[in-house]
């Protein structure tokens, strides 16, 4: 299961999306981020994405882990992940489309959820409350259709 990281940058009452242009999850809504390499940390990992993604520069101990969630796609294993799932409210740059993504601000309440991954829905509003999460999601049908999921609060002691 490989290790990939997603970034939401906060600002008030907004919250910033991207379309994604190429590749894995071509034409949805998401926040910003991808990959671990070999040698970096998921932090890093997340810092080097909104970078590359959208031109923003950010600090690692700026990163707020609101969650992760381990994605399992039943027609295509190897697409299967843990995702580790950031905000951020500092930054510097102003988000800019990149060749892989189009960043475009959007009301909390107004989010395109319809426009977005099937499993949003039901684990981003409640980080946005600010609930911290851990969750399985099984898709069918290359991700378009969920079979099955769980969404959790962690309770931090």
């Amino acid at each position: 299961m490989r290790n990939v990281t997603l970034c939401f940058l906060l600002r008030g009452d907004e919250i910033c999306l991207a379309m994604k242009k190429r590749g894995f999850g071509i034409g949805k809504w998401n926040g910003i981020g991808g990959k671990v390499k070999d040698g970096e940390t998921i932090e890093e990992a997340a810092v080097r994405e909104l970078y590359e993604e959208i031109k923003v520069r950010a600090n690692v101990a700026d990163l707020e882990n609101v969650g992760n969630i381990k994605f399992y796609f039943n027609d295509k294993p190897d697409w299967n992940q843990r995702m580790y799932i950031y905000f951020i409210n500092k930054w510097q740059g102003e988000p800019e489309e990149s060749e892989e993504m189009a960043p475009k601000w959007y009301k909390k309440d107004e989010i395109p959820y319809k426009k977005m991954w099937v499993d949003d829905p039901h684990w981003l509003p409640k980080v946005l409350d600010g609930e911290k999460i851990e969750g399985e999601f099984y898709f069918n049908k290359d991700g378009a259709e969920l079979d099955k999921f769980t969404v959790n609060e962690l309770v931090i002691k």
